[in-house]
């Protein structure tokens, strides 16, 4: 994300989202009753008396700006939508007070207007910023003929796949096997450079194909293989990638990997809550009561509840008293599982009962 235009007087910034962790990220930057402008295009019925443009009417392309009333954030299209009533953009062509739909698109830019932007969205833009430059892991989870493509995301796991090879098994006398397993290892390739800046991979799968295919790397692409580690797990799929995470190799391989980091921080939570020891608080009022007696270390707030006022305040206390905060995205399992607890909850430097 790149800001081109700041004016904390008039309280506008103009950002540029460039991944889909940036769109995932100003969805919860914009709120109802901000002023979201953007270049949109609208067809506008011709008036010029040539019938055949008028059925369908000619578009027109113009900067337009809404007071947004609900904002959505589809994961798996990535698109990014603001909804709400006009309030500027030329007259003749939109009639103010209409309603609108701005569509955020990558490398368009988009211009925000708050009567206040609070230090934790300024502190998310920042994060932003800094996050899109730095790479994301990607795990591969194979089994037998089949590979299955996790991009580990700030907003949770991006699925690819699944790669399907055409490999009789090695009972089956197959004198093409050693060629399909070839090409099949190549197509994983193939999908795996179509990525830019990863910095991790992490093969993983229950059998010995991940090995197999480790060692084609070594040969054929010795930079894929560079930045590989191989992993065993119990299941192939989704759910061999999803036991990758739970081991924590992402968080190890890429320490600043906001998914990994919120998921180890939601399991430390739910281990301290098992010990039963006292230095935890969840659900909101017993977590604002540690904050106020200054007890908490991590606060841990879902990214619904960031929005609410007082919640906020509790953020800047936490901050000011030299605890941390992190948002959790709603979006993953750890996110869910923070969600069962009431959506907020606090690792303590001491027990407060």
């Amino acid at each position: 994300m790149r800001i081109t235009y700041q004016d904390t007087k008039k309280g506008v910034i103009d950002l540029v989202p460039e991944t889909l962790d940036d769109l995932w990220h100003i969805s919860h930057i914009i709120e109802i009753g901000d002023i979201v402008s953007s270049k949109t295009t609208r067809r506008i019925q011709d008036t010029t008396g040539d019938k055949l443009r008028s059925d369908r009417g000619i578009k027109k392309t113009f900067f337009i700006g809404i007071e947004v009333e609900s904002v959505s954030f589809h994961l798996f299209t990535g698109k990014l939508r603001a909804t709400g009533s006009i309030v500027m953009g030329p007259e003749d062509f939109v009639p103010l007070g209409s309603h609108h739909t701005i569509e955020v698109k990558l490398n368009h830019p988009i211009k925000i207007k708050k009567d206040h932007w609070s230090k934790y969205i300024l502190n998310r833009i920042k994060q932003s910023i800094e996050a899109s430059k730095k790479l994301s892991a990607i795990i591969i989870s194979i089994e037998d003929d089949t590979a299955d493509f996790g991009l580990v995301r700030q907003f949770g796991i991006e699925y690819y796949g699944p790669i399907i090879g055409n490999i009789s098994g090695k009972r089956v006398i197959d004198k093409n096997r050693g060629k399909n397993l070839d090409d099949f290892y190549k197509r994983i390739c193939d999908s795996l450079l179509k990525f830019d800046n990863i910095q991790n991979i992490i093969i993983s799968g229950p059998g010995f194909t991940k090995n197999s295919f480790y060692d084609f790397l070594e040969n054929k692409y010795p930079d894929l293989a560079k930045i590989s580690i191989v992993e065993n797990t119990g299941s192939g799929g989704r759910v061999g990638i999803h036991e990758i995470l739970k081991k924590g190799l992402v968080e190890k391989l890429n320490s600043e990997n906001r998914v990994a980091k919120e998921i180890a921080a939601i399991n430390s939570l739910l281990e301290e809550i098992a010990k039963s020891r006292g230095n935890v608080a969840y659900g909101k009022r017993e977590t604002i009561d540690a904050v106020n007696a200054g007890a908490v270390k991590d606060l841990l707030v879902l990214d619904k509840f960031v929005r609410i006022e007082e919640l906020e305040r509790v953020m800047e206390l936490v901050e000011n008293m030299g605890g941390n905060v992190m948002v959790v995205s709603s979006e993953h399992d750890g996110g869910k599982q923070l969600e069962s607890l009431g959506g907020i909850a606090a690792l303590l430097r001491y027990p407060i009962k």
